[in-house]
């Protein structure tokens, strides 16, 4: 079979590959396809997560039926999954209890006294799925990758970042919050909701101005700050640390274990936060606290809420016109919930054992492909290639699937109380995660499941994953041609190794800790070809958003991993074929990279990619090509193609 069989009818033959190459495979596709109306972008990407979230579907509405039946014999894990699933779809039962599962909660944050107080419904509101003034997370320590450690991050805001509150080109957007945040003040019975609404904006707007700047939070070394727990009361003394932590803990952790030493990512933020906590009175902070317990819950309460939660940051955050079908969001709670249990099951009926087997002969020549780039690298010395390749040689492969799922049996679940188990799923994760503290890192827990469409690279244990989902068409099939399986899982493949060595993965060594392997001449000659690329990106505007441009500061580190990852994929399929390759079959690589990244979003969620992504936007993600000898040669490109670059304007890293 060949993958471009499904490219072709999308193909815009008037556009030369030449001048646009992501046009010329996704041109015409891009003129006639309609985004469905519950999705805020389309493309192969969204299609493989639909087909992918129809087969989990599958999967939880025969076990539920079968647990729904009183069929015996079903696993612990199944019959949680029937239940958790039975909960959400229970319309007439979320129904007829309307605010009383979060009534509790109101009340509590409506009994603070002060900011101590504060802190200690913070502590609790974290450990059941709320969010509060920063986030929390444990991760492996960057510097010792053989410990976990608990990590503090900016946060509090209700849209999605800092810019949003200063930009004037945000104005409505903040106007349709204030609208948005009246309508849950409305549907608790609060007696002044466009006061508490404006309050909320207020709190937000004060909060961020203690952010950093989004491409800012990127630099690994300035956000690795150890602080011990009196360090923190030295740091923000107007937070109660002590309360905060024991509540968020319970009985599981003691203190000194969860904050005797924390990493504290953005420490101004922090010191600019206890600011803020003494300046404003405790009446504001509950009526901030107020929207967040709504806004928590909005989801799993009635269909009124349901609709006002989705209409903001559905609608006007992304532009998607439709709520997405019930059982496509209790889906994705049970995933949220019980995600590798489910994903046991699909791996089983869904990822035959031949696709791993060819994943891991893939991985292994991408391997060999970067190892033979890095021998040739003109700008990098001997003595840190040495150290590169000792990297490369430590880069450890998942695929697939975990060898170990995770163990459920913790967890209770009903199938008449869907607040219930909403809480009881944030606990049970709350305790998994802050159980490692103190304890070995386990290098084989997977950050993804099975069934998720995407792949990750880890700096702190140096793997790789690539879940059972993205292993399909466009991206990979047992029976496509080996180009095009290069041009489209190679590069995601040789993209993720990448970030072992982009501008944020090259500052951590092989075993996974922020470790300068670097000679200072190889670091500065890395630096310029890297802020060479911010350079190029800088300039780029996207078509969608006429004036509006890239941000290659906050972009740089997935560029290098597409720029990267490409380029050691074609060296890749040509060391497959023996090191000889027809320029067909180059060109078929070329075609299917570009139509991987097929993609159409709606205005308002590419302007807030735009905004907060990591990632470009596909069509320069795609056309990254004019910086590869390769694509030139394959194309045959000449001076003033659209694609074109004089050869010393290219970049090349890897």
């Amino acid at each position: 079979m060949s993958i471009l069989d499904d490219a072709r009818p999308g193909m815009d033959l008037d556009t030369r590959p030449q001048d646009d190459l992501f046009g010329h495979v996704n041109g015409r596709w891009l003129e006639e396809t309609e985004i469905p109306s519950d999705r805020s972008s389309w493309g192969p990407f969204v299609q493989l997560a639909d087909r992918a979230e129809e087969q989990v579907r599958a999967i939880i509405e025969d076990l539920a039926g079968r647990v729904a039946a009183g069929e015996s014999g079903l696993s612990p894990d199944a019959r949680k999954i029937g239940d958790l699933f039975a909960s959400f779809m229970d319309v007439d039962a979320i129904a007829a209890r309307g605010l009383e599962p979060v009534r509790p909660l109101l009340d509590a944050v409506e009994a603070l006294r002060d900011v101590r107080d504060l802190a200690a419904f913070l502590g609790e509101f974290e450990r059941i799925g709320g969010h509060g003034l920063f986030g929390s997370y444990v991760d492996s320590d960057s510097k010792d990758s053989d410990r976990y450690l608990f990590h503090l991050t900016q946060g509090g805001l209700g849209l999605p970042d800092e810019s949003y509150y200063r930009d004037e080109k945000f104005a409505e957007v903040r106007t349709a919050y204030v609208e948005y945040l009246t309508g849950l003040f409305r549907a608790a019975g609060r007696r002044d909701a466009e006061a508490d609404a404006a309050t909320v904006l207020a709190v937000d707007t004060r909060l961020a101005q203690g952010h950093w700047e989004r491409a800012e939070t990127r630099d690994v070394q300035k956000t690795y700050n150890l602080f011990t727990l009196e360090g923190l009361r030295e740091l923000a003394p107007a937070f109660d640390w002590d309360a905060y932590g024991r509540n968020l803990a319970g009985t599981k952790v003691e203190l000194d274990v969860l904050l005797g030493e924390v990493c504290v990512r953005q420490p101004s933020y922090l010191s600019h936060l206890s600011g803020v906590l003494e300046e404003l009175p405790i009446e504001q902070w509950r009526t901030w606290l107020a929207s967040h317990v709504l806004r928590a819950w909005a989801p799993y309460l009635t269909d009124d809420l349901v609709e006002l939660n989705f209409g903001f940051y559905g609608r006007t955050l992304n532009g998607t016109p439709e709520l997405r079908a019930r059982w496509k969001r209790g889906v994705s709670l049970v995933e949220g919930a019980l995600g590798e249990a489910v994903g046991a099951e699909y791996v089983a009926r869904h990822f035959p054992p031949s696709s791993k087997a060819m994943m891991d002969e893939l991985v292994a020549n991408l391997l060999a492909a970067y190892r033979v780039s890095i021998s040739e690298l003109d700008w990098m010395t001997e003595e840190t290639k040495q150290r590169a390749y000792e990297k490369l040689d430590t880069f450890r492969p998942k695929i697939g699937y975990p060898d170990r799922f995770r163990d459920y049996s913790a967890l209770r679940v009903t199938a008449d109380d869907l607040v219930g188990n909403v809480v009881a799923a944030s606990v049970f994760e709350t305790d998994r995660q802050l159980a490692k503290l103190g304890g070995p890192v386990d290098r084989d827990e997977w950050f993804m499941l099975p069934q998720t469409v995407n792949a990750y690279y880890n700096p702190g244990t140096n793997e790789i994953c690539f879940p059972a989902g993205i292993l399909q068409a466009p991206f990979f099939s047992p029976d496509a041609l080996p180009a095009e399986n290069y041009g489209g899982i190679g590069a995601v493949i040789g993209h993720e190794i990448g970030h072992g060595f982009d501008d944020q993965g090259a500052q951590y060594d092989g075993a996974g800790n922020l470790n300068n392997w670097w000679s200072e001449a190889d670091e500065a000659a890395f630096r310029v070809k890297s802020q060479a690329l911010v350079a190029q990106y800088d300039g780029f505007e996207p078509r969608q958003l006429p004036g509006e441009k890239v941000n290659g500061s906050l972009t740089v580190g997935e560029n290098i991993g597409d720029l990267g990852g490409l380029t050691i994929a074609h060296r890749a399929f040509v060391i497959s074929q023996g090191g000889e390759a027809s320029r067909d079959d180059r060109e078929r690589l070329f075609l299917n990279w570009a139509f991987v990244w097929r993609t159409k979003r709606r205005d308002e969620q590419a302007r807030q990619f735009l905004t907060v992504d990591p990632h470009s936007p596909a069509e320069f993600r795609a056309n990254i090509v004019r910086n590869l000898d390769e694509f030139h040669e394959v194309f045959d490109t000449r001076p003033g193609d659209g694609l074109w670059l004089d050869p010393e304007e290219r970049v090349r890293i890897w």
